[in-house]
């Protein structure tokens, strides 16, 4: 993903709706113009897809919207894992890496899988966590700010405060995740300039099934904004 995507204000932000279950939807919300589309792979989450459901999902996915990321979030998955989930039919062409990796872990993550787009989600808990962003943003080809919150590694609709990344700036892109939706674009993006958004909680009927009119009011919402 180019970093210029949220850099130039003529067009938004890219958009990536996450924690998807059913391939139908996934199809549906790919209709509505996002650039990318994440499902989660770790299994004690409400909206985890096990190994085949998320190959059936991508395969459609890749076969009807190929110029749509596929992206799988995981959390601290050991390496042969990864390696037999990245081989075969229906396969990601980005992996968020959301638990404790380390720099060390994305290099060799990166070294053993070239083609494949490795992102490092870092939650805050203060602004202060701030400055351990950049190591990761030197290895990684983006990395993705959420809200920290106990016991829980995403989707919790939980917000950063907008003044502890006004002004941001990165080696590599960086999105923004935690509470997107579409009332709080004109603020979000009047005082961040990110890359891209994840958007997942806020848009659900319930974990898992997004509410299409909830996501379609998002992208009008960034394509409509212009600072």
């Amino acid at each position: 993903m180019s970093a210029s995507l949220g850099k130039n204000r003529s067009t938004p932000p890219a958009l990536k709706i996450c924690g998807l279950k059913d391939p139908d939807q996934a199809l549906a919300i790919a209709d509505l113009g996002v650039q990318a589309i994440g499902v989660i792979g770790v299994p004690s989450t409400p909206r985890y897809l096990d190994d085949e459901q998320r190959r059936g999902l991508f395969h459609e996915l890749e076969q009807q919207h190929p110029g749509v990321l596929r992206v799988w979030v995981i959390a601290n998955l050991d390496h042969t894992s990864i390696d037999s989930a990245l081989k075969g039919e229906g396969i990601p062409n980005v992996v968020q890496l959301h638990g404790n990796e380390s720099v060390d872990d994305v290099l060799q993550l990166k070294q053993n899988h070239p083609k494949t787009q490795w992102w490092k989600a870092l939650r805050l808990r203060s602004k202060d966590d701030i400055s351990s962003i950049e190591r990761y943003s030197t290895v990684a080809d983006a990395v993705l700010l959420d809200a920290w919150a106990p016991n829980q590694l995403g989707g919790t609709g939980h917000r950063l405060p907008l003044h502890w990344i006004s002004s941001m700036t990165l080696s590599c892109p960086w999105w923004l995740a935690g509470g997107v939706s579409s009332e709080w674009i004109p603020d979000l993006l009047s005082q961040t300039n990110p890359d891209g958004l994840d958007a997942s909680s806020r848009l659900e009927i319930e974990p898992g099934n997004k509410d299409l009119v909830k996501v379609q009011a998002l992208v009008q919402a960034m394509n409509s904004f212009r600072s």
